[in-house]
């Protein structure tokens, strides 16, 4: 494996600065059960963004929610991102 050593380098530098960021996605869509997140229609999920911090994630969540609040079957989700990239820290918060 030439030049892998390049490779996780640059990835323990990209694996810190996902760490400091902890980057959240926001989208919605409708949903078959608002009680659920079984959304309908991938093709029509409305991506809102990646943000570099939950707060930032939390007011562009309220937001599209809140213009959306009379349609029950829609709805808008926060995901955690930088849980997914680092699995084995599991620090139990809000963010």
């Amino acid at each position: 494996m030439k030049g892998g050593g390049s490779n996780i380098a640059a990835f323990r530098l990209w694996g810190a600065a996902m760490s400091e960021n902890k980057l959240h996605l926001v989208f919605g869509g409708k949903v078959s059960d608002p009680r659920t997140l079984d959304f309908n229609d991938f093709d029509s999920l409305d991506l809102v963004g990646i943000f570099p911090s939950y707060e930032e994630a939390e007011e562009a969540w309220r937001a599209n929610a809140q213009r959306t609040v009379d349609d029950a079957e829609m709805k808008y989700v926060v995901v955690h991102l930088h849980r997914l990239f680092e699995p084995e820290i599991i620090v139990p918060d809000k963010n």
